[in-house]
């Protein structure tokens, strides 16, 4: 996908065990094909782009042709082949620093594949380890209205027996325990030593602390009963 960044070999490093995530960003407002989405009636696919000079080019699939032509909400897509339901689109745009791709290929990471629907962009992601995935997350954050990892497989080193992969479905979740994870975790509730306390958090979330354990447990409970299943 795309032409930033790295081959996906230079992203791996020296790590033999890796991580695939899928993460939607929601309310990535400067992506026109996020936008289309919004009046699409069903998924925009196959989205991958391309950056010449000050340009950036976006292509997608669309099943409903007409459906992007009517919306007034984003620029009108250039129609650039029929392809028996399907019909492929194309933006060109200023090359910025806002674009939700843009940002993920800067911290030389590749996208295997990108969609977008009802205004959401789902991209799924190969990454040596969690620390980058942190990373594309932080950076995320700083663009988008919330940025939320959808699921998570996690490999082992190569050389072991039989591979270890961990599938967490974050769509368990309710949308407030991903917020107390997510203010927790970027507090530093969670580090060794902790960087901030239950009250704390518990403040910032404008919460009783009785009412942060509460959904931190529940929260907690779902992860590990996805992560230990059948342990």
């Amino acid at each position: 996908m795309g032409t930033g960044g790295r081959p996906a070999d230079d992203c791996a490093g020296d790590t033999p065990a890796g991580v695939r995530a899928g993460v939607a960003i929601h309310g990535a407002g400067n992506c026109p094909v996020v936008a289309a989405s919004i009046a699409h009636d069903g998924p925009l696919t196959g989205i991958n782009w391309t950056h010449v000079e000050d340009t950036h080019t976006e292509e997608f699939r669309a099943r409903d042709p007409d459906a992007v032509d009517r919306t007034d909400a984003v620029p009108a897509a250039a129609s650039v082949v029929e392809l028996g339901d399907e019909r492929v689109y194309r933006y060109d745009r200023p090359r910025d620093g806002e674009c939700p791709c843009r940002i993920i290929e800067e911290l030389d990471c590749p996208i295997a594949d990108a969609r977008a629907e009802d205004g959401v962009l789902v991209v799924t992601l190969h990454l040596p380890d969690l620390e980058r995935l942190r990373d594309v997350v932080s950076a995320l954050d700083g663009i988008a209205e919330r940025v939320e990892v959808r699921y998570l497989v996690h490999g082992a080193a190569s050389g072991d027996a039989a591979p270890d992969r961990t599938l967490v479905d974050r769509g368990r979740l309710t949308d407030r325990q991903c917020e107390v994870l997510g203010i927790a975790y970027r507090m530093g509730y969670f580090e060794r030593p902790r960087e901030a306390n239950a009250s704390a958090v518990a403040e910032a979330l404008d919460i009783a602390p009785s009412t942060f354990a509460e959904h931190l447990a529940a929260a907690q409970r779902k992860l590990l009963e996805e992560t230990l299943a059948g342990a």
